[in-house]
């Protein structure tokens, strides 16, 4: 697998396609109104709401957030949010209600309690929950206490996400996060007492310092949390776009090889306790809903990673979101004050992001299924986009050369083998037409 470029691609995780650098300024605030306003009525959309502020910047994130000590810019920020909720409300046709809705961040547990509620009640007013939709929330153990997982609770979350990333306390400090399993594990505890049935937890594979015998340490105590679904990320050492990034000694991280062993370190110790496989890096226990959803073959994928959802549409709230739409994508500016000041002044803050081409539809749509189900059923691509035949098989025909032995390919599917899985990235890559050599992304393990 190294000679197919496991140790050294530079490939994207594809949670879009094209990828977010693609993005163009040719989509507008008007675009996305437009697109906004072809809903169907009726139907049901997911929302995804970013909270950039953080009360410390990790080292080792490349999210886009804004350290603060007070919640001063965080109550202006969530009034923001709430006129962006009702400038949507003046285009939004009848009846649309979510099907999801998922707070990130950032840390979004800086929000005090009655930011919360406010927040919630603004939400919920101009798009209800639709029944047995999910609310989920990214939760910072350090920055949680029992007034706001009730708060939460009462607003109807559903999904609680842990960030662990690792326990080791020497990792830790060389990645700037501290944070105790002891606090983990009261924070889980508060969220489970409030009767919140499902919990997934995050930890990171590829830190400096990790070693088989950490990672096996760090899994074995969030297992001990039993958390529903776990996402098992590699680390992505980005410091020319993060630079907080350069604060991790890059002599500290282990070579492409270790991180492979790391990451099987974890995989099997996930396996042995029970969890099914879903795609390249997440686990979930049988009942989970990514498990039920990857069964009937109805897992998809998202900026936030695998998911159950099934709906067309993604409206991204706050700075930098993005927002999925059968015609494209919408994303908004990233610099909170001028996000900000777009709000303010009675307009949507977007200010890029890409109108689909009929070729983009079907190879995202495959894309999506090898990360998914690591297969691709030919006959039912070529059925939802006629026209892609030849291009398509003439594709497959040059990975199955180039990953001979890696893949499966007859007349109906195009399969990647058990051994091909770690290449799923890399061979994914083989059906992007963009130009990947100035995006900078991660190693492909």
């Amino acid at each position: 697998m190294a000679r197919m470029g496991l140790f050294d691609a530079k490939v994207p995780r594809y949670t879009s396609y094209p990828t977010a650098p693609h993005f163009q300024s040719d989509v507008t605030a008007t675009q996305f109104t437009r697109w906004i306003s072809e809903l169907a009525p009726g139907s049901q959309i997911s929302l995804y709401l970013h909270v950039p502020f953080c009360r410390r910047l990790c080292w080792f994130c490349a999210c886009r957030t804004q350290g603060t000590q007070s919640l001063d810019p965080v109550r202006a920020y969530v009034e923001v949010l709430k006129a962006e909720l009702r400038l949507l409300a003046t285009i939004l046709p009848a009846d649309i209600s979510l099907s999801r809705l998922h707070w990130g961040g950032g840390t979004p547990t800086l929000l005090q309690p009655d930011m919360m509620r406010d927040l919630s009640a603004a939400i919920h007013d101009v798009l209800p929950l639709a029944r047995g939709a999910e609310f989920s929330v990214e939760i910072d153990p350090n920055e949680i206490d029992a007034p706001r997982v009730e708060a939460l609770a009462a607003a109807g979350m559903t999904r609680a996400s842990i960030g662990v990333q690792d326990f080791d306390p020497k990792i830790q400090n060389t990645i700037g996060r501290h944070q105790s399993f002891e606090v983990t594990r009261s924070a889980i505890e508060m969220i489970r007492a409030q009767g919140i049935g499902s919990l997934n937890a995050d930890i990171l594979y590829g830190l400096p310092h990790q070693t088989k015998t950490r990672m096996t340490e760090s899994v074995q105590k969030l297992l001990s949390l039993t958390p529903d679904r776990v996402a098992l990320y590699g680390y992505a050492h980005v410091p020319w776009m993060a630079r907080r990034q350069t604060m991790i000694p890059a002599d500290a991280l282990p070579a492409p090889e270790t991180r492979l062993e790391l990451f099987e370190t974890a995989r099997r110790l996930f396996v042995w306790d029970g969890y099914d496989e879903i795609g390249i890096d997440h686990y979930a226990h049988s009942t989970d809903g990514l498990a039920m959803a990857q069964k009937i073959g109805k897992l998809r994928r998202n900026f936030q990673g695998y998911t159950d959802d099934t709906s067309e549409v993604l409206i991204g709230l706050g700075a930098s979101s993005i927002s999925r739409f059968p015609q494209g994508y919408a994303q908004n500016i990233s610099a909170t004050s001028a996000y900000a000041t777009a709000v303010k002044a009675g307009t949507f803050a977007t200010v890029r992001g890409h109108v689909f081409a009929t070729e983009d539809r079907w190879r995202g749509r495959l894309i999506e299924m090898l990360m998914c189900d690591f297969a691709v059923n030919i006959d039912m691509l070529e059925a939802q986009f006629p026209g892609c035949r030849d291009a398509m098989r003439a594709d497959m025909n040059q990975a199955a050369t180039l990953f001979e032995g890696m893949v499966d390919m007859s007349d109906s599917q195009f399969r990647i083998t058990r051994e091909g899985r770690p290449l799923a990235r890399v061979i994914a890559r083989a059906f992007d037409t963009y130009d990947l050599s100035k995006a900078g992304h991660s190693t492909a393990i």
